[in-house]
């Protein structure tokens, strides 16, 4: 192991390069389905997927559509000329032995992120983002000595992000990728199923002594911001113990194996001449002309930060912030709620959105087929004390459940808060006469104790009893 003092040595650097999986209905040159979760193995080809002669590839714009919202997303606007190349590779699962790709004329030139890592902003630089089509899938049966191809995604639209190498922790490397997967989804580019592989990400990791960059290594397609920064740990111990016992670092592409949280070697890394890229003849250059530019930029929707800013009025912890920005339709619901209504009103709604409820399956879909009118009248409920927060859970489940008119769920549950002063106060000399000696040490001002009387008054009352008008009705009644 790697002492402290050992590692502060040395400087940590990693740059991220993430596989955007683009939510196009049909692949990038090819006019067959994009959706390749569920489909059996070689059914979502065409003979473009298949490299077969003659073949010609056909752009597809919607394709220029979303990596335009993605370059807004990432700060920064599409190029007005960019180009496709050919990458030459040779494996199984890519039958025309080249990749379509972009190499030096991509679609997205230079960008930025911001992210926050232990309460400190950081700028994380994008060096660009290219569009290509993914390769397919090779299968290895367990026990045998054969491959099996799925050419399904081979052709699938993919946006590689590429960052500069300007994170030196896990910790950054982490938030880069989940900031980074915010933004696909809520500019509405990508799903970015992060379980189906709609997001990967590519980490590369170096350690060096000096201000020159070590050798790198990159562990490939990893699927979890958590693995993003158990890789970037794993590679920096592993770095450092190979230079403290005076071996080399080898330029290579590592694997991550998940269960043993540990990386392995693959392959000994490119260099971009050895994929002898070339521009492709069968695809014209794509100029993108000012007005398309202007037109998607006008219907773009709000992004993290512009939630983060308006969230300020929630006046609410960060991290908590956080975890409602974390799922796009909870935060669009708040916003709305806001919008509508009050900052109290928002901030109930999101901490009830944000507890689980007894199905997660369908807990997302549930809440949002319950109206935002319906959401602000129950939260008035609680806060005019017609119903108790308890009492608007067990409401906001029923409306989950079967929707609904929410006072009429209370007073169906018999959950409505007693307001009625006459009515408590009876209650509340019941308990005082039943609770003699509580009710003499709120008299000699030990006041711990009305918090029993209260509790008493609720018991009574079986709940229903406003606890704030019991309190103050106990003070009355003991001359407090």
């Amino acid at each position: 192991m790697i002492d402290s003092a050992t590692r502060a040595k040395y400087t940590t650097t990693i740059g991220i390069e993430c596989h955007v999986q683009l939510k196009t209905k049909t692949k990038l040159f090819a006019a067959v389905g994009n959706d390749a979760r569920e489909a059996p193995p070689n059914t979502l080809v065409s003979h473009i997927c298949f490299g077969l002669p003659g073949a010609l590839p056909v752009l597809n714009k919607e394709a220029l559509t979303l990596a335009t919202r993605a370059a807004f997303a990432l700060g920064t606007e599409p190029e007005r000329f960019s180009k496709f190349d050919r990458k030459h590779y040779f494996y199984p699962d890519l039958p025309k032995g080249y990749q379509i790709s972009q190499y030096d004329q991509p679609i997205i030139g230079k960008g930025e992120i911001m992210i926050e890592v232990n309460g400190q902003p950081k700028k994380v630089g994008i060096t660009r983002a290219h569009l290509e089509e993914d390769a397919g899938k090779s299968t290895h049966p367990e026990g045998s000595d054969y491959s099996l191809i799925d050419l399904n995604r081979a052709g699938t639209p993919l946006l590689e992000i590429v960052s500069e190498p300007d994170m030196h922790s896990s910790a950054e490397a982490k938030a880069y990728a989940h900031e980074l997967y915010l933004r696909m989804r809520y500019a509405d580019v990508s799903d970015a199923n992060l379980y189906y592989g709609n997001m990967r990400f590519d980490v590369n990791v170096s350690v060096s002594k000096t201000k020159e960059l070590g050798i790198r290594s990159e562990t490939k397609n990893l699927n979890s911001f958590r693995s993003v920064e158990k890789a970037v740990d794993y590679e920096v111990t592993r770095q450092i113990e190979r230079l403290e016992k005076g071996e080399r670092i080898i330029q290579e592409t590592r694997g991550w194996d998940d269960a043993k949280q540990k990386s392995f070697s693959q392959r000994s890394k490119e260099n971009a001449d050895d994929y002898r890229y070339m521009p492709d003849p069968d695809i014209p250059p794509i100029i993108i002309e000012p007005a398309f530019v202007a037109k998607i930029k006008a219907v773009m929707p709000e992004l993290p930060d512009d939630y983060r800013a308006k969230f300020k009025a929630l006046d609410m912890d960060a991290v908590v912030i956080e975890d409602i920005i974390a799922v796009p339709e909870t935060a669009k619901l708040v916003s709305r709620i806001l919008g509508k209504s009050n900052a109290g009103h928002a901030r109930r709604v999101a901490f009830w959105m944000m507890q689980p409820t007894s199905d997660e399956d369908t807990q997302t879909e549930a809440r949002l087929a319950v109206s935002d009118e319906e959401l602000i009248k129950l939260s008035e409920m609680v806060s005019t004390n017609k119903l108790s927060s308890t009492a608007g859970k067990d409401v906001l489940a029923e409306l989950l459940k079967k929707g609904g008119d929410p006072e009429k769920i209370a007073a169906d549950k018999n959950l409505l808060q007693v307001s009625d002063e006459g009515e408590i106060a009876k209650i509340v000399q019941k308990v005082l006469v039943d609770n003699a000696a509580a009710a003499e040490d709120v008299k000699k001002g030990e006041m711990k104790a009305i918090g029993f009387l209260v509790g008493q008054v609720m018991k009574e009352s079986k709940g229903k009893a406003n606890p704030s008008l019991a309190q103050e009705l106990i003070k009355k009644q003991l001359g407090q």
